[in-house]
């Protein structure tokens, strides 16, 4: 396991940071932290994942936001460099927005994308 600086590798804007604690309290038993992966699937190719985590692996990235440990494996971590998660509320739906410059496209309901 390894402590990277959150500006090098990914940004949780303070929306989604309050929204990840709330849903975090919320949980009947206690986890580390946020864990965000990228897997295989969606009409793209692949999709972003997000679970809690109770403890971190030895291939993982751990990066803190305003008190929150936010887990990434080293493999999600080259599809998601640099990628900014928010927290949305509006007409067009409420949820965990990715914001990813590595995407050469991404799928029309924005849960999947190419790298």
């Amino acid at each position: 396991m390894e402590n990277t600086t959150a500006a090098q590798a990914l940004l949780l804007t303070p929306m989604a940071v309050t929204k990840v604690k709330e849903i975090m309290a919320k949980q009947p038993e206690q986890f580390e932290g946020l864990r965000i992966a990228v897997v295989g699937g969606g009409c793209s190719g692949f999709q972003y994942h997000m679970g809690f985590e109770k403890t971190a692996g030895l291939n993982d990235q751990v990066l803190e936001f305003d008190g929150l440990k936010v887990i990434v494996d080293n493999n999600s971590l080259n599809y998601i460099k640099g990628c900014e998660v928010d927290y949305v509320e509006g007409m067009q739906g409420t949820g965990f927005k990715f914001n990813n410059p590595n995407a050469t496209s991404t799928c029309g309901c924005g849960e999947s994308f190419k790298a």
